[in-house]
């Protein structure tokens, strides 16, 4: 599901867009990490960078990418130390926001 924000920005902004999207692909094609442990590092930022919408995106790309509900969630625990337990028990309803959806 893409936000109705991120296409109205394709909508008035497609060659910015387009550098955007070409930008992420070389970024991730840079290394040697595989599709699913970029995914798990973009939740990890995500979550530590205290951003939920990006948080939601990443729990989503991340289940596409084959990961499972327990890393989705071992990724926002194991987050605490870094960023606190408080900070990690709203990261952590991120996740489950989006797994909510997937496992019903």
């Amino acid at each position: 599901m893409i936000p109705k924000p991120y296409k109205q920005m394709h909508q008035s902004y497609p060659e910015l867009m387009q550098a955007y999207e070409a930008f992420g692909k070389a970024a991730k094609e840079a290394g040697p990490l595989s599709e699913r442990e970029v995914a798990l590092v973009k939740l990890a930022v995500s979550i530590g960078s205290g951003l939920e919408g990006a948080a939601h995106s990443h729990c989503r790309k991340a289940l596409e990418a084959g990961c499972t509900p327990a890393e989705l969630r071992h990724v926002a625990v194991v987050s605490a130390p870094t960023i606190g337990f408080p900070t990690m028990m709203r990261a952590r309803s991120w996740v489950e926001d989006v797994l909510t959806k997937y496992e019903a």
